[in-house]
């Protein structure tokens, strides 16, 4: 049981590049955190991202150094503002999904699971950091989430 969270790489400027592609410093953390999963031999059976440039470039960095054997998929309701109380709604801990996507969302997202609160902050993500979030079956039936590990380019 597993839901892997990335926020996406460092990304260009849009002066540089108008859709934000990762930036070389954004390849090379995504490629060196994809590694170290790899090296834990981290099962993920699904890679989704939001479709934006970015998400779509470390999605398919990770999705090659942890040899998932399904396409990578652009899905919706993931971007920075969307409702992560409807994308919960979809959830299922039993999937192995790695989730690439942005900020706001992803931090809002894993404060609304382990708190049932959306503004309360207990996680700050890095570019190109992994988050792992499990669950459990609560008393009530309903999954109680936690986070599990964690992967990131700094510890600062």
């Amino acid at each position: 049981m597993a839901l892997y969270l990335v926020q996406h790489g460092v990304s260009e400027s849009k002066e540089i590049d108008p859709e934000k592609g990762l930036s070389s410093v954004g390849k090379a953390e995504t490629e060196r955190i994809g590694q170290v999963a790899a090296g834990y031999g981290i099962e993920v059976k699904r890679i989704v991202h939001s479709g934006k440039k970015r998400a779509e470039q470390t999605a398919s960095i990770v999705h090659g150094l942890l040899s998932v054997h399904t396409p990578l998929e652009i899905i919706t309701g993931i971007n920075p503002l969307d409702d992560v109380r409807k994308f919960t709604e979809t959830l299922d801990p039993h999937s192995k999904m790695m989730v690439v996507g942005h900020l706001p969302f992803l931090q809002r997202l894993v404060s609304f699971l382990l708190t049932g609160r959306e503004g309360n902050r207990v996680y700050q993500f890095q570019n190109s950091g992994i988050v792992c979030l499990d669950a459990d079956k609560g008393g009530d039936g309903e999954n109680d989430w936690f986070i599990k590990w964690t992967l990131n380019p700094n510890i600062s």
